[in-house]
């Protein structure tokens, strides 16, 4: 690490702690030729995601498209947003892990579904309804019908 100072290419670390919830890590250090000391965060690198919408256009993930959806599922019912936010997370958390840099929004919806029927079923229901674009009410009651069928 380049001393901020005088340039010197050499340092030591003197503390080094976890620093924004864990995500990354502050370290303090003591430059080895001017002896000024500066700080440093180190953070995993996340390589960027690109979505491929149902038309075949490509935009870059968003996970807050993710939350409004849910936010928008789960209005007026008890679900606290902290929940969702983790959700959200949770699902960014996957896709990045699954190493692929492009993802459909299929399989994103249906990670949010799977998790939306765990919290809630009617929101899971409103954002099924929207997702699939249900085209009449015997699309909504087949859905309703498996939702039953899996309790």
């Amino acid at each position: 690490m380049k001393c901020p100072f005088c340039g010197y290419s050499e340092s030591k670390v003197i503390d080094s702690r976890p620093a924004d919830e864990g995500s990354s890590i502050r370290r303090r250090r003591e430059c080895l030729a001017c002896q000024k000391r500066f700080t440093t965060y180190e953070t995993v690198e996340s390589l960027p995601m690109v979505v491929i919408k149902k038309d075949g256009s490509r935009q870059s993930f968003d996970r807050r498209k993710i939350l409004g959806g849910m936010i928008r599922a789960c209005e007026k019912r008890p679900v606290p947003v902290m929940e969702l936010e983790k959700i959200s997370e949770e699902i960014e958390q996957d896709l990045q892990n699954s190493m692929e840099r492009e993802i459909s929004t299929e399989l994103i919806g249906t990670k949010v579904m799977d998790r939306l029927k765990g919290v809630d079923e009617v929101a899971y229901v409103r954002f099924a309804s929207v997702y699939r674009q249900f085209k009449d009410i015997d699309t909504f009651m087949a859905e309703l019908n498996k939702l039953l069928a899996d309790k």
